[in-house]
């Protein structure tokens, strides 16, 4: 027997209709590319999207087209995200810190036809140029201004928005059609890419609104500081439209004065950012001797939370909260928010279960399986690779050459993790960075958020080194607090009470940066590179 209720597809024009039919003079502040404030309402944005729909539809765009965009977070993108889509177009958000290399082979693997980009990233799109095979049409996220800045031949966007005509129905499809992609880092080979459906984005935006997960609602401010090139900026365009919250875009300005500036301003209420934006907008408030009055909470992801980082910002009367998840699962898998009589012990007691990635959204399964693909139990000891599914979770990557999941419909995260009986999922390492020593494993995570409580610790990074009597040790990589005179012998007496014997780093090497990957985390291939002939002596 089939239920008799009606059978209406999940759009994200839904997302807009909604918005704008409730919340019509809820603001969307940005600071621009160009510099001033833009403030407009969700009301001026419906119309501009319905403008710009009808000018995409002008330019020749058609349904399953994609269209690229290179762009900081600001008002333009998001006008982008709803206009593409709502057309059966596919928007590309691509992220510049790929490199000029591996963006012109995500450009030519996903055959964008259109390419949008804001002016800061003009020369990049110049230099990209003779190497893009299915771009028809390139377009700066300017005004005629800044037309000088545009490059050759390109189109000024807020002329081919006032060009398109107002009036516009938005039209029904199938709602597993594609609405989003994005690629993967590239770590290890060529990105890959993943593409969203409007069914996927629709529901991780409303388990994202959670109580549970983000807790969204009307009132609320938000400045998301995740780009939206990294996973559309964990779907907040979407879940801050459909429930009313005040959207603050902060452009290219991410330092800690620029992000404090528009958090005071603005009055934020909640932001999101990867620990590398939150240790910034830290040392900035300490430096300064600013405070938040308005700021309650923030997610942070891309990488472990450091306890340090919590501590620091507990101070300040914000609690940091740890999410975790992927491009592969639109991308927010787990949010820790903890259980009522968690939440009300002191600090130091409920500092074990901040550190955790978090429980699962509803509709995502989470389970742990040894080397060989047994299912391991959820009883807080056993740890294991993680593995996924649900219904905003990768099916298979685009243009697959072989199978994404397991044979049993699983995704492998290609994590290390434990959980515990009550659900809480604590990630250990990721798979290929785990540290192989007299048969055991070591957590490079651990000693990495060990080493950032010391107060002279800017940066860490641990790699597992050739040892000739336990295969591998940890070497602890560390990029010092500017000023800071630490020395390795006080940094390894710092570590000895926090970690098992077996976790303590043989050696310290200091260096003036930690390389960086395009989504914030650490490149350990990089520091595998550097430190690749690291010969540690036998005990």
């Amino acid at each position: 027997m089939r239920g008799l209720m009606m059978d209406r597809p999940l759009l994200t024009t839904e997302i807009l209709k909604h918005a704008v039919r409730n919340y019509r003079h809820t603001e969307i502040v940005t600071r621009t590319v160009e510099g001033p404030i833009h403030r407009y309402t969700i009301a001026d944005a419906e119309r501009r999207i319905r403008k710009l729909a009808n000018a995409l539809k002008d330019l020749g765009v058609k349904p399953g087209d994609r269209v690229g965009v290179i762009g900081w977070n600001t008002y333009r993108q998001f006008e982008m995200y709803y206009a593409v889509g709502g057309l059966g177009a596919v928007l590309h958000t691509v992220n510049p810190r790929l490199g000029p290399e591996n963006a012109a082979f995500v450009i030519n693997h996903a055959e964008d036809s259109y390419l949008f980009y804001d002016t800061t990233f003009a020369p990049l799109v110049a230099a990209l140029k003779p190497h893009l095979k299915s771009v028809k049409h390139y377009c700066v996220l300017s005004n005629a201004e800044h037309a000088d800045e545009a490059g050759e031949g390109a189109l000024i966007y807020d002329d081919l928005v006032e060009g398109g005509a107002e009036a516009l129905d938005w039209p029904d499809f199938d709602e597993n059609t594609a609405v989003a992609m994005c690629y993967t880092s590239g770590t290890t080979g060529d990105p890959k890419g993943v593409v969203y459906s409007h069914r996927s984005l629709v529901l991780q935006a409303f388990a994202a609104s959670l109580p549970s997960s983000l807790g969204l609602k009307e009132g609320d401010v938000l400045l998301p500081v995740v780009p939206m090139f990294h996973v559309n900026a964990w779907n907040t365009p979407y879940s801050c439209l459909m429930t009313g919250v005040k959207q603050v875009f902060p452009g290219p300005r991410l330092d800690g004065e620029g992000l404090y500036e528009l958090l005071d301003a603005e009055k934020v209420t909640y932001s999101a950012g990867v620990p590398t934006v939150w240790l910034g907008l830290l040392q900035y408030l300490e430096q300064s001797g600013k405070e938040l009055p308005y700021l309650r909470k923030g997610m942070c992801g891309g990488s472990a939370l450091p306890e340090s980082l919590i501590r620091g910002f507990a101070k300040y009367d914000v609690e940091l909260q740890q999410g975790w998840g992927m491009t592969e699962m639109s991308p927010i898998g787990t949010m820790n928010i903890l259980p009522p009589d968690v939440q009300a012990l002191p600090l130091d007691e409920r500092m074990p279960y901040m550190l955790k990635a978090g429980r699962a959204l509803p509709f995502v399964d989470m389970r742990i399986v040894d080397a060989g693909g047994h299912v391991l139990e959820c009883n807080g000891t056993c740890e294991g690779h993680l593995q996924v599914r649900g219904p905003w979770i990768i099916d298979e990557y685009y243009k697959a050459d072989k199978p994404t999941l397991t044979d049993d419909g699983w995704f492998d995260t290609g994590d290390v993790a434990i959980i515990d009986p009550d659900g809480f999922m604590q990630i250990t390492d990721r798979s290929k960075d785990v540290i192989k020593t007299g048969g055991e494993w070591v957590s490079s995570i651990e000693i990495e958020n060990a080493a950032m409580l010391h107060p002279d610790v800017a940066q860490a990074g641990v790699i597992g080194v050739h040892h000739p009597k336990w295969q591998e040790r940890p070497l602890l990589i560390v990029h010092k607090r500017v000023g800071s005179d630490l020395t390795a012998e006080e940094l390894l007496a710092f570590l000895k009470p926090k970690l098992d014997k077996i976790a303590l780093p043989d050696a310290v090497e200091f260096v003036d940066e930690i390389p960086l990957g395009a989504t914030g985390k650490v490149l350990k291939t990089e520091l595998r590179k550097k430190f690749k002939n690291y010969e540690l002596p036998a005990d």
